[in-house]
Parts: structure tokens; C-alpha cells; sequence
């Protein structure tokens, strides 16, 4: 990576902006999905050429490395990481005003170089961390989402990603024609663009794109109107905003949704429940993916090597996998299994078994996608395991620091696991990230997930998973409402899907039903057919890939995007 070429090589008319982005283990810039899918997306962008350029803020601090005590409480810590070793300073800077004094931007790229092509799309990493700043202002971009540092802050680091992340396009020489916002993290750049640029509303929209993940009006970042007056400063024209939000404050997602020319959600459920909160505006579907050969095993890799030729470059061979032998796809999948719990052994000091059936849960550790819902009925749950075969569980995942509710979710399956201690093995992962996220996805058999429907956007991990011919075990939400066909590419866990609306209520039926089904099919589909009936088990196996397998990835989505998003 060189800092010299960047004004001059490089036609940036994507500029796709993201508060947080997982692009390498080493980088501790990501807290979950968001994330993680940002980081797959700019991956194929660069393996398909896309002529493009990533904005986020440098997180130099991490977000949260996660230790558990012996009760399974969070203990929450920064997490640092050395940006000089992976990235290369740029010589620019800008400012914004913030709460009534300019605040200096400085940056750092990465380049995200593809393995199959000659594509290099940079991440602009942005710096508040420099001498100019006074020590507040210094921490605006060091830990994503400043858990604990209140919501001046959060506001500030919008504000720093919208509003100076285009200034430093803008010096860098970057000419875009779509700026497209991961989130309404980044909705203060259509700001930037009419009133620092002086566009007319119209013109924004026709630069500008916007997807939102989220199903729950509280995670829509909004902020109090007097807040922000203090923090634009007397000589932005707040009022000016008022048209595109509500009276209660700046929503980001309004402000975003009124100044794009293009909106989409995640998945085609996720649409329906967007269209009912925000029923004003046009939203589309895109269903999320993953960058296949980044989260597919090496045994699943020399596989599809051997039997599906090209499916790094064309993902859509994967309805080939029909053809896959019986014996070459069990023996891939139990190499890879292997690998996965003598990984967690050796980490966690466990003694999980390569040979019991081993279920996998790993996610953010948040209320609604309810971790404990396995444990609803413990005797029912010992009792499946003690007459019909045996399973163990991994689970993974941090919660938000300060989250009581996700880091009680936490504790309830630490108390639980001890509970069932010698009839079910159940093992919770401490610091979920990228590392561990690929050993699960690919190592378990079967991959669990319930959330509360609607509540799941899209979730990728089932993606992953399926890639590595593991199929899926969940509550018919996001995408596996798509993905799904009952006992051919897994098993769902309660109704079919219907109400679009959240319920962000406490439903104890629901939850009581959910549980019920969860135990009815472990105990007459998932278990007996894993342990009596392994030809009908690898076939699943096989459904799973073939079916999933041709759509469920970045290149196809990144491919919506540029023929519905960037073509206003």
C-alpha cells in the first residue's frame, strides 16, 4: 500500500460509508453483522472491479474484548489494535465544527486487494485522535459506538462520518457519483451535500442511496433538536433539516430516507416490516450475502475444488453440488468439524466430542435473537438427550456493554449449561469475532437460530453456515424465510411468518410455543436423523448448498446494487 496514489489512480463513484467494518481479524472495527457484512461487500467489490471506496471511522480502540466470569457476567474492555501496522497514514486533513469548535479529521487507508482479479478498493479510516483536538474531541473516533461516553458523542461520531468523511473524499480527489449509507450512521453527508455543497434536494437524492437494517423503531439513532443546534453550530441551517424528520428530534434513517434517491432493506421480510415503519417511502429488497471464499472451510474448498470448478468466480455453480459424492462431502464436513472443537477445546478448556452432534449458536448477544430459548424447558431438553441421542452446544457472542438484558441472556445460558452438566455439553466461547465466527459456521452440524419474528433483518451467519453444507435450525425470520425448504435445507422452528409489525412486548406464548417446536422437531427430526438415518442427513447437506448456495453471496448482491442502487 502506497499513500501517494490516491488522487490520482482511482475514479471513486462509489463512495459506500459504514460506521463499523470487519475486513481482518486484526482490525477490531466491527462489533457484529453491520460489520461484518460491510466488510464481505467491499471484499467483492473489489474482486468484481467495482470502482469504489469505503468511509469509516478508525476505532483505535476496538470495540469490546469480552471475558466471562465463572457466572457467565460480561466483563467489558477496549480493544486496541496497531493501525500503523496495517495502515498507511494520508497526508490530509479537514474540519468540522462540533458542539462550537472545529474538530480535525485526519485519515488512514487500507486496501482491500482482491485474490482473483486486479480490484483494490480503499477504506478511508478517519482520525480525530490528533494534537489540534482537545481530549473529548480526541476520542470521537477511537471505540465504535462509545459505549459509555453518552450520546453527545455518538451524535459527534456522525457527524464526523458524514460530514468530514466527505470533506476528506473531496481533498483526496475522489469523484463520486453515488454515496451510498450503510446505516443512518452516515445520513449527515446528504447534509454536506446541501448545504456544504449547496445541491438542491433533488440533486442529493440522485447522488445517494440508503439501506437500512434495522426492524425496530428504537435502533434508528434520533437525536433531540436542541442537541443538535449545540452540536451543528449557529452557522448550519438546523431548521432546514426539520423537513426531514419529525418534531421529536432527528431521526437518521428519516433524514437518510428522505434524501436518497434509492432505499432498500435486507430481505424480502425485512421490506414488509419496513414499509409499515416507514410507509411514506418507496423501500426495496435486497437480500444480504457473504463473500464465499472468505468464510467457506479449507476441507469445503478442496471439495468444491474437485467437483465444482469456478465457484470462487461464479457462486451460481453451486447448484452443481447435487453431484457432490456422499463419502467426499461427509469426510470434508467431519475434517472440518474436527478442526472446530479441538480449536474451542484447546481455547476454552473444554472437552467437547468430535463425534456427538454439535450444535452452534453464535451472534450478538441481544434480547430479541433469545440464547436461552433452548433452555425454556431443561427436563424436556435432558430428557431428548437422554433417550434420544445425544448433542453438544457452542455458543458465541458479546453483548453491547451496558446491555443488561443481552448480558443477562449471557448469564442465563452460563446457569443453564452448569445445570445440564453431564447430559448436555454446552460450551459458551468467550470474544466472538471473525476467527471464531468462521471455525463455528463451519465446523458444527447444525446451526441455530431463533430470534422473536420480526425482529431478525436478514442475520448472515445461516449464510455462512449453509456454504459449509451445515443447514440452518430457526424461527422462519430474515433471510431463511427465503432460504428455507422444510427438511431440505434444515428444520424450522415455529409458524410460518405473518405479523410485519414488531412486538417489542414481552410474549410469553410465543415464547412457550417457539420452545415447544424447538423440542418437537430436536426430538423427532434433527437428532434421529443426524444419528439413524446419515444418508438423509448428508442429503440435506447437499439441498442446503445447492439451493442456498447460488444466491446467497455478495457478488450477487453487490450486482442488485449496482444495476438498482447506484443507477438512480
Amino acid at each position: 500500500m502506497t499513500a501517494t496514489d490516491t488522487t490520482t489512480d482511482f475514479d471513486g463513484r462509489i463512495a459506500y460509508y459504514t460506521m463499523e467494518i470487519a475486513i481482518d481479524n486484526a482490525l477490531n472495527t466491527y462489533s457484529g453483522g453491520l460489520g461484518v457484512l460491510a466488510g464481505d461487500t467491499i471484499r467483492s467489490m473489489a474482486d468484481m472491479e467495482v470502482p469504489a471506496v469505503c468511509v469509516t471511522q478508525l476505532n483505535e480502540k476496538g470495540y469490546c474484548r469480552q471475558t466471562l466470569e465463572e457466572d457467565g457476567s460480561q466483563i467489558s474492555e477496549p480493544d486496541p489494535w496497531p493501525v500503523e501496522k496495517h495502515c498507511d497514514r494520508l497526508d490530509v486533513e479537514t474540519t468540522v465544527s462540533v458542539f462550537g469548535r472545529d474538530v480535525t479529521v485526519t485519515a488512514w487507508r487500507y486496501d482491500v486487494e482482491s485474490t482473483k482479479s486486479d480490484g483494490v478498493v480503499p477504506i478511508i479510516f478517519l482520525d480525530t485522535n490528533v494534537d489540534d483536538n482537545d481530549d473529548k474531541a480526541r476520542q470521537f473516533t477511537q471505540r465504535l459506538y462509545a459505549p459509555g461516553y453518552g450520546e453527545d458523542v455518538t451524535l459527534a461520531q456522525e457527524l464526523v462520518l458524514g460530514i468530514a468523511g466527505t470533506r476528506i473524499l473531496d481533498e483526496l480527489g475522489y469523484d463520486v457519483d453515488t454515496y451510498h449509507m450503510n446505516e443512518g450512521h452516515a445520513a449527515f453527508l446528504t447534509t454536506e451535500l446541501l448545504q456544504g455543497r449547496g445541491l438542491s434536494p433533488e440533486q442529493v437524492r440522485e447522488k445517494s442511496a440508503f439501506t437500512t437494517h434495522t426492524p425496530v423503531e428504537a435502533g434508528h439513532d434520533e437525536f433531540d433538536w436542541v442537541m443538535v443546534t449545540d452540536a451543528l453550530g449557529p452557522s448550519f441551517d438546523v431548521d432546514a433539516l426539520r423537513a426531514y424528520s419529525h418534531d421529536q428530534g432527528l431521526n437518521m434513517s428519516l433524514l437518510a430516507l428522505h434524501l436518497s434517491g434509492y432505499a432498500n432493506s435486507v430481505a424480502k421480510k425485512h421490506q414488509e416490516v419496513s414499509q409499515n415503519m416507514f410507509p411514506e417511502f418507496d423501500i426495496d429488497a435486497i437480500t444480504n450475502g457473504v463473500h464465499v471464499p472468505y468464510w467457506i472451510g479449507d476441507a469445503f474448498g478442496d471439495l468444491y475444488d474437485d467437483h465444482i470448478s469456478g465457484w470462487r468466480e461464479n457462486p451460481y455453480k453451486f447448484k452443481h453440488a447435487t453431484v457432490l459424492p456422499d463419502e467426499d462431502l461427509w469426510e470434508a464436513h467431519q475434517a472440518q468439524k474436527r478442526e472446530t472443537i479441538e480449536f474451542i477445546n484447546e481455547r476454552e478448556g473444554a472437552d467437547l466430542d468430535p463425534e456427538t452432534l454439535t450444535i452452534g449458536f453464535a451472534r450478538r448477544a441481544a434480547a430479541y435473537k433469545r440464547a436461552d430459548l433452548l433452555f425454556y424447558d431443561t427436563d424436556r431438553l435432558r430428557e431428548i438427550a437422554e433417550t434420544v441421542g445425544d448433542f453438544q452446544v457452542i455458543y458465541a457472542g458479546t453483548a453491547f456493554p451496558g446491555d443488561e438484558n443481552g448480558e443477562q441472556k449471557i448469564r442465563d445460558v452460563v446457569a443453564n449449561a452448569k445445570d445440564l452438566e453431564g447430559v448436555v455439553d454446552v460450551e459458551y466461547v468467550q470474544n466472538y469475532d471473525m476467527e471464531l465466527g468462521a471455525k463455528l459456521t463451519s465446523g458444527v452440524d447444525v446451526w441455530l437460530n431463533n430470534p422473536r419474528r420480526p425482529l431478525e433483518a436478514c442475520g448472515t451467519s445461516g449464510m455462512k453456515a449453509a456454504y459449509n453444507g451445515i443447514p440452518q435450525f430457526g424461527t422462519l425470520d430474515g433471510w431463511w424465510v427465503e432460504g428455507h425448504i422444510e427438511g431440505e435445507t434444515g428444520w424450522k422452528i415455529g409458524p410460518e411468518p405473518a405479523e410485519s409489525t414488531p412486538d417489542q412486548t414481552s410474549d410469553e406464548e410465543e415464547t412457550r410455543q417457539d420452545a415447544m417446536a424447538l423440542y418437537d422437531q430436536l426430538e423427532n427430526e434433527v437428532v434421529p436423523t443426524y444419528y439413524d438415518d446419515r444418508e438423509q442427513w448428508i442429503d440435506v447437506m447437499r439441498q442446503t448448498i445447492a439451493f442456498n448456495g447460488p444466491y446467497y453471496h455478495t457478488r450477487r448482491m453487490v450486482r442488485e446494487y449496482l444495476m438498482d442502487a447506484y443507477t438512480n
